[in-house]
């Protein structure tokens, strides 16, 4: 009997313990979705800017010269600091002097004896020219005596030619800067023979002041230019001297201004492009070749556009887009087209309408086909 009633005891326990454990599943914690982002939104400003062209393209030096040894020889001196900004004449590398020195001696001995030769030459045969109206010599020497004063007139040519080559080998020694420009680094070092066989490439040097800005325009804007401006049409054979707006990756907006000065005289079916070409002031040398630049040639007159604070708009590999919420507050991503840039503002060319609801602030936190929750008018809420 007493273990009849432990079992019964033991039972009721499990039956609490069965039903505590049922209301628990009655009422399950369960999971609640965290309530939409917020974010803040703005419909486009209409608004006008200034007609322009934007194009990319890179910078390129002026010139670009090779300084090569013209003459074999054995590099004596490197006078200059690689990198410096050298000016035009100044002298930067010498060759080997002494052979060429001699050279030129020898030149000039030639030349002296074939002008001794001649004069002699000329002496006879003015003698014999007046013996023979005498009767006193044969017509054989005086013709013989014309031919050697000819031969001699002919080898003084000879040598004085011998002579300015020795000078210009003597002169191609010494390798001077063609331009005002800044050097590279030498390529060879004093003691190494140079030009034996080939003209050995000792430097570069560019001239980067002013510094060309190469870049292209599309077939179809240049005939929409064409077309809009018929005046522009009829100069195009000649150079443009069109201003444009220049900048650089680490700078905002267009700070520097160039001068479009020259277009290809036709476009490359390859690409339907055409090449054109500003020339951008370089005083302090800062600007190197190579640079990828932002070009911006305004037009005349304005356009009307649709306007939006510069945070509005996001870049990915996809290009520039924007996102835009619908009635019931869902996300959708909208490729657009960029205008020029009005302070922190940029005008749409095409993507938008002036209907449309933009998120400006909490991009980051919106995700496409997912809702968000606007935010209070006048609020600064969701900024990322």
């Amino acid at each position: 009997m007493r273990q009849n009633e432990q079992y019964r005891r033991v039972g009721r326990r499990v039956a609490v313990l069965l039903a505590a454990g049922f209301a628990a599943c009655d009422n399950p914690n369960a999971f609640k979705p965290p309530p939409p982002p917020e974010v803040t939104l703005a419909h486009p400003r209409p608004g006008q800017v200034t007609r322009a062209l934007e194009f990319t393209g890179n910078t390129q030096a002026l010139y670009t010269v090779q300084l090569r040894a013209r003459v074999e020889g054995y590099l004596e001196q490197v006078l200059f600091k690689e990198g410096d900004i050298v000016e035009a004449g100044h002298v930067l590398f010498i060759i080997q002097q002494n052979t060429y020195q001699s050279k030129l001696k020898e030149a000039q001995a030639q030349l002296l004896a074939s002008k001794a030769r001649l004069m002699h030459a000329e002496t006879e045969y003015r003698r014999f020219t007046g013996l023979l109206k005498d009767q006193a010599a044969a017509q054989t020497d005086v013709d013989r005596w014309h031919y050697e004063r000819d031969a001699d007139q002919a080898q003084v040519m000879s040598a004085e030619a011998q002579v300015e080559l020795a000078k210009l080998n003597l002169d191609y020694t010494t390798v001077r800067a063609p331009f005002r420009g800044r050097v590279s680094r030498r390529y060879k070092d004093p003691g190494n023979v140079v030009g034996a066989g080939e003209e050995t490439v000792l430097a570069d040097i560019n001239k980067i002041d002013p510094i060309y800005v190469y870049f292209t325009i599309s077939e179809q804007d240049l005939l929409r230019v064409r077309r809009e401006d018929p005046a522009a049409a009829d100069k195009s054979t000649r150079p443009p001297n069109v201003p444009v707006a220049v900048g650089f990756a680490n700078e905002t907006g267009y700070p520097h201004r160039a001068t479009l000065d020259y277009a290809d005289i036709q476009i490359d079916p390859n690409t339907g492009t055409l090449q054109l070409r500003a020339t951008l002031p370089n005083p302090d040398y800062r600007i190197l070749p190579g640079l990828f630049a932002r070009i911006r040639a305004e037009r005349s007159g304005l356009r009307n556009s649709l306007m939006l604070p510069e945070e509005a708009i996001g870049h990915d590999q996809g290009g520039s887009f924007v996102l835009v919420v619908d009635h019931q507050n869902i996300v959708s991503r909208r490729g657009v087209t960029l205008g020029p840039q009005v302070g922190r503002e940029f005008a749409i060319d095409a993507g938008i309408a002036a209907e449309d609801t933009v998120i400006v602030n909490g991009q980051a936190r919106a995700l496409p086909g997912h809702k968000v929750r606007p935010a209070p008018a006048g609020t600064e809420q969701g900024r990322p």
